[in-house]
Order: C-alpha cells, then structure tokens, then sequence
C-alpha cells in the first residue's frame, strides 16, 4: 500500500533482494485477497504471504492484532523446510 518511494527505502535500508509491491489500493487488495480492510480507519491489516517462485501463494497469514503474524526468522525457517521438501521429492 506505500508509495513507491517508501518501498524504495525498505528496498534500500533492509538490502531486499526481491520485487516489493507498492502503490496498491487497500480496499480492493483486501476483496482480492480476502486480508481485513478497516473500513473506519482506512487501512488493512497485516496480512503476510509466502509466494512460490513459480507466483503462486504457499502460505498466507491474516491478522488483526500482531499475534500470529509471519515472523521474519520463522518464515526463513518455514522457506528452508519447504527447499527442503521440494528436493527429497525431486530425487
């Protein structure tokens, strides 16, 4: 939902080296995605995905309070077991 120029700070302060999206419209990202849209203050809630390299969704966490949000570490963790997965099944 930022400007571009924020997500080009977060691209720039964290060294992301992935795409970050910028610029949507909070409403109709939450009827796309099913995320929580607060409808008297204007704003979505955390939602967090976990995107395949082939663009599909592996995981998607909503949240309306910072329980049981995605964790940085845990999604790490969580991304590395599914590397994982994805290789014993190719052999």
């Amino acid at each position: 939902m930022d400007k571009l120029e924020d997500a080009q700070k977060m691209v720039e302060r964290r060294k992301l080296a992935f795409p970050l999206a910028y610029g949507m419209d909070a409403k109709r990202f939450a009827g796309m995605t099913g995320a929580f849209y607060d409808d008297k203050k204007l704003f979505l809630h955390a939602t967090g995905f976990i995107i395949r390299p082939d663009g599909t969704i592996e995981g998607a966490v909503y949240s309306t309070g910072p329980i049981g949000r995605l964790v940085a570490a845990d999604t790490l963790m969580l991304i590395d077991y599914l590397k994982t997965l994805a290789s014993q099944n190719k052999s």
